[in-house]
């Protein structure tokens, strides 16, 4: 599962409330959040937009899921849903991969971002988050489910992005890992 959106949409924090909501359905999974992936100053060499360096640091991740019975990631990272191909070769094999789109307009953004960014990055974020919303509204394939934020609780939105999947419902593509009570 990739969750994607611009800035102060909510993608970490839906992340999370998906992971809770799985743990509730005892749903195997695992959540990788991709902003993490990449975090490195300056840019590797021939690597300005730490793609590959992003697609090396989750295939070892995922790597070690794997040999341990997991089969669901949950991906959050702003450009996630542009980036399918990616994530499909860190994860190896043919993963079906269902991508969603968090919406949020400028003011809950800015609103969110507002309370998130206390040091000096709350104007380039802003900046960025509009520049990045009009970017995905524009680019993202049809097959994206998109879910708005604006005015909703986190739980409500984690539920939608699971629907998406219907991974609650549905039996693991391989034996995966077998939860006890």
């Amino acid at each position: 599962m990739l969750i994607g959106g611009r800035s102060g949409v909510g993608k970490s924090t839906v992340g999370w409330e998906v992971s809770v909501l799985l743990q509730a359905a005892r749903v195997a999974h695992c959540l990788v959040e991709g902003d993490n992936l990449d975090q490195a100053f300056p840019a590797p060499p021939g690597d300005p937009h730490r793609a590959r360096l992003t697609e090396a640091n989750l295939a070892a991740i995922w790597r070690n899921y794997a040999a341990l019975g997991y089969r669901r990631l949950i991906y959050t990272n702003t450009v996630s849903i542009l980036e399918p191909d990616l994530i499909a070769r860190a994860m190896g094999g043919t993963p079906r991969i269902t991508s969603v789109l968090l919406t949020a307009d400028d003011a809950t953004a800015r609103h969110r971002l507002g309370l998130r960014e206390i040091g000096s990055q709350l104007d380039a974020h802003l900046t960025r988050s509009a520049t990045m919303a009009r970017h995905l509204d524009a680019d993202a394939p049809s097959s994206v489910v998109r879910i708005p934020t604006d005015g909703r609780s986190v739980t409500d939105i984690a539920r939608d992005v699971i629907a998406a999947t219907a991974w609650s419902t549905r039996p693991p593509p391989h034996d995966g890992l077998r939860l006890e009570y």
